[in-house]
């Protein structure tokens, strides 16, 4: 059997650093984790390829020459997902796909000869069984979490590891919490499954021997969902790795703000070579707290909690939602004023839509409030469902946030309060390579001095070089992200 692996193309979003990718030469951020994984479940004798539209185009030759195409996407890759998979049914190649667009929405695809939904480790095997008994059913879906503790290492060497600007690693899923806007609780359960330190090492171990060095994403939704075993467990065989190969990666996650509240932890991760954790926020507004059900972040000061973070070597990158039911009219004014305040330099902000299958959705329905299917990405402007504040004046209000937070003078200026405060361990290893230097000469011409941020670039160039040398190419790297950001607002505002 010949198989073709496709992963569809990302839209030019707030996470896909298209922008920034440049500077660096890189065409994605990241690899189809995904697929690599799934690539590495098919019987030994099948012949495997993987293309991912974001680094290069779908080719005619390639779905001819498989004999089945595999797909796997997620909500926002939709789009590209139905265009690739019309192209493949043109082409006569049936068509296999599973992931989280496909769980969600399956009842879109019903051009799909067969759905493997839920997660691999469960439907894939049955569906891999029925084609070598040659009955394979159309739907394949279960009520069953897997145990991930059996999930192989991913297949590397489908893809070009160069191409790409972080790699990414899985250890847990599932999350404890439940907030009502997240589906990730209806994907994969409240209960955090974690692989062993084992299987983590040897995905690193892995990386390592493909020559990767450089970032590396842990990709679970709550990397702190089962805090006990990563601190006797997984932390611990992750320090003594980086020691081993004096840090050839940096590390970053998402948590739940209750990070703070650990000390022992944050050191830990700290000392693992973890830099940078996403952290949802979600709104200074404690009413708004409380109607989605964010238990972590009630009843406490969640700009000292940012502080503490950010004191223990982890910058904090923030989630934001407006267009609660709650939301006061001065919501866009506080976060603004939050965003500004805490130094979060990272800030997405989106607003409020509601996934299939959770809680706001079942709630919406019942409501009649609910309008459409959601895009996928909460920061184009779009909403799928009638929120309680006028869309005129929630759509305003959002475009007045992003344009202060992201304007020069005031991104800027936040980048330098963060600098000011954070205060990454002595251990940390700087590594510089040839990317760091091509992004320093880019960032100089299109930033230093085609851009409108120019001024404010060099003040930072020179202040973070003399006063925190050794946060400099951090600053730079931040400097990059910033004009990211403002392309993908500056079009998606052209847009409203």
């Amino acid at each position: 059997m010949k198989a073709l692996l496709v992963y569809p193309k990302y839209p030019e979003t707030f996470w896909s650093y298209h922008y920034a990718l440049k500077f660096v030469s890189r065409k994605a951020g990241f690899p189809p984790l995904g697929l690599l994984t799934v690539a590495a479940m098919f019987p030994q004798g099948w012949t495997k390829k993987l293309v991912d539209c974001n680094v290069r185009s779908l080719q005619d030759d390639d779905v001819r020459s498989a004999d089945m195409v595999f797909l796997s996407a997620m909500s926002v890759q939709s789009q590209s997902a139905k265009a690739i998979i019309e192209r493949c049914k043109a082409l006569g190649k049936p068509v296999v796909a599973g992931g989280p667009l496909f769980t969600s929405h399956s009842d879109e695809f019903d051009n799909v000869d067969h759905l493997i939904l839920n997660e691999a480790e469960v439907t894939l095997p049955r569906f891999l069984r029925d084609l070598e008994h040659g009955s394979p059913e159309h739907l394949y879906t279960t009520n069953e979490w897997a145990d991930i503790t059996t999930t192989p290492l991913p297949l590397w060497e489908l893809i070009d590891i160069k191409k790409y600007g972080s790699m990414n690693i899985q250890y847990s899923r599932g999350c404890p919490y439940d907030c009502d806007f997240c589906d990730i609780t209806v994907l994969y359960g409240r209960v955090p499954r974690t692989k062993t330190s084992e299987q983590v090492i040897a995905e690193m171990d892995s990386l390592y021997a493909r020559g990767w060095r450089g970032g590396v994403f842990f990709v679970d939704d709550n990397f702190i969902g089962n805090r006990g075993k990563l601190k006797r467990d997984l932390l611990p065989a992750l320090i003594k790795w980086m020691e081993k190969r004096r840090h050839p990666f940096t590390l970053n996650t998402e948590v739940s703000i209750n990070l703070a509240d650990d000390d022992k932890l944050m050191r830990l991760m700290s000392r693992a070579g973890f830099d940078a954790v996403f952290v949802g926020i979600e709104s200074p507004n404690e009413e708004s707290l409380a109607e989605c059900r964010k238990a972590p972040n009630r009843n406490r000061d969640l700009l000292a909690s940012v502080k503490r973070i950010q004191r223990a070597g982890l910058q904090v990158q923030g989630g934001f939602i407006v267009g609660f039911d709650k939301d006061p009219e001065s919501i866009f004014e506080k976060v603004a004023r939050f965003v500004q305040e805490s130094g979060i330099v990272t800030a997405m902000v989106g607003i409020l839509n509601a996934p299939r299958g959770t809680k706001l959705y079942q709630r919406l329905f019942l409501e009649g409030r609910l309008l459409s299917s959601m895009s996928g990405d909460n920061t184009d402007f779009s909403i799928n469902f009638q929120p309680k504040m006028s869309y005129e004046a929630l759509l305003n209000g959002y475009r007045k946030i992003l344009s202060e937070i992201y304007s020069p003078k005031q991104y800027y200026a936040r980048v330098k309060k963060f600098l000011k405060e954070y205060k990454p361990p002595q251990v940390k290893i700087f590594h510089l390579r040839i990317d760091h230097l091509k992004a320093l000469v880019k960032s100089a011409l299109v930033l230093g001095i085609a851009g409108r941020e120019r001024v404010y670039y060099w003040k930072l160039f020179f202040w973070s070089l003399c006063t925190r040398p050794r946060l400099f190419p951090l600053a730079i790297t931040l400097a990059i992200y910033g004009f990211h950001f403002r392309k993908v607002f500056e079009h998606y505002v052209s847009r409203f």
